[in-house]
């Protein structure tokens, strides 16, 4: 890595995206509720099962992530986890939804194509998302693998809304995968009826687009979050000196326990900009201070992300 990539994310976490925020989806740092913690499970074993081969995942037979989540209906999974991550859609019957989630990738190889200088930022696809204004940018290689599926995704899940009433769509997944599930939300909302709630859950999520993006996300996207652990470099990169900002919602876990149960998790206010101890963006202020091995967990009820618990 070049001197000049190394000294500027070092000082990244001092530059600040220059974007008129919209309203916070929290205000001040607020401590997460055991219950609330206890509330992701069936969310974090959902982007646990992208790891999973399609062979794996038919039937809903994976192992413990799709154990962990009785009665959900799989329709579609596809992807070679190279040329195509790995993604699967089906029906939630608990809670009238459709699911849709993507896989990650491994941790090292990301962050070092994250930390690229030469990342290049692109407009979304007008025919994907319509009546985006032009001065909205992404990671071109984000926006280049959601278009690979985009269509094929939606089509499934108009069909699974239509077949059983759904009233909801999830969108989950994990470092790539995360990225992916960001996009997917604005997708989703600009494709879907507006009676169709659309609510998006992520772990481990880089930074996706520019501070435009985040503030057009921010206003059609407001149920998402995006759960960050302890020193996961991850989060910070794409680097805000190469012009990117991650959305609202973010919720950073601090400490865990062993059995699961007593982890300690804050929501932090606004994008990239807040100033609390117990958010990402200062106990990570640059990628010197970060540990990799947090990208992969362990994540609440001490569950970690990776091929191992597939079947």
């Amino acid at each position: 890595m070049r001197l000049s990539i190394i000294l500027a994310l070092a000082l990244s976490s001092t530059l600040r995206a220059l974007a008129a925020p919209v309203d916070d989806w929290v205000r001040t740092l607020t401590q997460v509720s055991e219950s609330d913690i206890s509330s992701w499970n069936p969310y974090t074993q959902f982007a646990r099962a992208t790891y999973c081969a399609p062979s794996q995942v038919e039937g809903w037979n994976c192992g413990e992530p799709c154990d962990a989540v009785p009665g959900f209906q799989l329709t579609l999974a596809e992807g070679d986890g190279g040329g195509v991550q790995y993604y699967y859609v089906g029906y939630w019957p608990a809670n009238n939804a459709v699911v849709v989630a993507h896989q990650g990738t491994d941790p090292f190889k990301f962050q070092a194509d994250l930390t690229d200088a030469n990342i290049l930022k692109t407009n979304l696809d007008p025919v994907l998302f319509p009546g985006v204004p032009s001065d909205v940018l992404v990671h071109e290689g984000f926006a280049h693998e959601h278009a690979k599926t985009a269509q094929i995704i939606l089509a499934e899940v108009q069909n699974l809304i239509l077949k059983h009433s759904a009233t909801e769509v999830i969108l989950v997944g994990h470092s790539l995968g995360a990225a992916l599930a960001e996009l997917e939300c604005l997708y989703m909302t600009l494709n879907l009826p507006s009676d169709i709630h659309v609510k998006g859950q992520t772990y481990g999520t880089p930074r996706v687009g520019n501070p435009a993006y985040a503030s057009l996300f921010d206003s059609k996207v407001p149920d998402f979050v995006r759960i960050n652990h302890a020193r996961d470099p991850v989060p910070i990169l794409s680097g805000e000196f190469l012009g990117f900002s991650h959305v609202q919602g973010e919720i950073h876990i601090v400490s865990e326990s062993a059995s699961g149960v007593g982890d300690v998790a804050y929501e932090c206010p606004g994008d990239d900009g807040a100033t609390d101890e117990e958010c990402t963006i200062r106990t990570v202020p640059n990628v010197f201070v970060g540990n990799l091995l947090d990208h992969l967990g362990p994540y609440p009820g001490n569950l970690y992300m990776g091929t191992y618990y597939c079947r």
